[in-house]
């Protein structure tokens, strides 16, 4: 099948697979060197429940809460007049001093309920994300074997480890905070990721009967490029929307719409080189018919 592009991508695979490999241990360097900034959901802290006669703007509320906690509070509305605000802080002089000062602000307010959320609550999630990942990265290799092969099936999950951690190291850079919204993130990042690359994957298949004829690499590079149109529009359709979140999201959603972006960019990166780059390399190492 001809191609409009002509881009020679394969020609890169190796300084593209050594880029890889320095970003992703670099991102593991930071993740267990620097570590990461967890939030309320994984750390456990202070949830203060309040009420008003009037209900103020919650980025008012957030800017007052801002200059008493160190961390970014979670801040959202409930019923007509009521506000929950959670924060990392999970002392009761750090829960006082925030109501003075919001009651110092805000004349009408007054407090319906506070409680402390434990780290335990955090753990819980921990374990429950890496099961959950684990398990979706299993089901994945098992259908792509059964599907295509097993090489196949190796370098589609490879590109989906290389972004989530790259997404870590971001984050672990960055410092800005995980909340729970980060796992939601990750999960749809590996989905995003898989699509691109099993689209490409399933063109290399198709093409596989030209491989005496074309050689892996110009096989390979073929089939990158009579589906990169459809990978450009993927995406673009995808980027725009994060971007926009990034830029008008504001605080609730950044964690978020960050991870999104980072594993946008990080799921095309890889799906058009890393996979592909792996199995002209593994093919190059040890070739057998498919």
């Amino acid at each position: 099948m001809a191609s409009r592009f002509q881009f020679g991508f394969m020609k890169w695979r190796r300084p593209a697979l050594g880029a890889s490999s320095v970003l992703v241990l670099l991102s593991l360097a930071l993740v267990l060197f620097r570590g990461l900034n967890l939030g309320i959901d994984f750390t456990g802290g202070n949830v203060v429940q309040v009420e008003f006669e009037a209900r103020p703007d919650v980025g008012e509320v957030r800017e007052v809460v801002s200059a008493v906690v160190a961390k970014e509070a979670m801040i959202q509305d409930f019923g007509d007049r009521g506000i929950i605000i959670r924060t990392n802080e999970d002392t009761d002089e750090s829960r006082k001093q925030l109501i003075e000062v919001l009651s110092g602000k805000y004349k009408d307010m007054k407090v319906i309920g506070f409680e402390k959320v434990g780290p335990v609550v955090g753990r819980e999630l921990r374990g429950q994300a890496l099961l959950g990942l684990s398990a979706a990265l299993a089901a994945i290799l098992i259908y792509i074997t059964v599907r295509f092969q097993f090489r196949f099936a190796v370098v589609s999950v490879v590109p989906l480890v290389h972004d989530v951690v790259l997404a870590l190291g971001f984050f672990s850079l960055t410092r800005m905070e995980i909340s729970s919204s980060f796992i939601a993130a990750i999960l749809t990042i590996v989905g995003y990721s898989l699509n691109n690359t099993i689209i490409i994957l399933d063109r290399i298949r198709e093409n596989w009967r030209n491989l005496s004829r074309q050689g892996i690499v110009d096989l390979v590079n073929a089939s990158v490029n009579q589906t990169l149109s459809r990978t450009i529009n993927t995406t673009l359709t995808t980027l725009f929307p994060v971007l926009a979140l990034c830029i008008w999201g504001g605080p609730v959603l950044s964690t978020f719409s960050y991870a999104m972006l980072v594993g946008i960019i990080a799921g095309t990166y890889s799906s058009i080189f890393v996979s592909t780059g792996m199995i002209v390399e593994w093919w190059l190492y040890r070739p057998e018919t498919k």
